[in-house]
């Protein structure tokens, strides 16, 4: 996604990203993140 880790925590705080938590860490499903990029994806021209 290429954003800092901080930013991502953001977003599973905010509830725009889910995650399951696993530990200390959180875990992303690879659909969870694809959904969510697909969702904001915006063409150009």
């Amino acid at each position: 996604m290429r954003v800092s880790t901080m930013t991502v925590y953001r977003l599973i705080k905010a509830g725009e990203l889910s995650a399951i938590r696993v530990g200390r860490s959180y875990r992303l499903r690879p659909d969870d993140v694809d959904r969510y990029l697909g969702d904001r994806y915006t063409e150009a021209g």
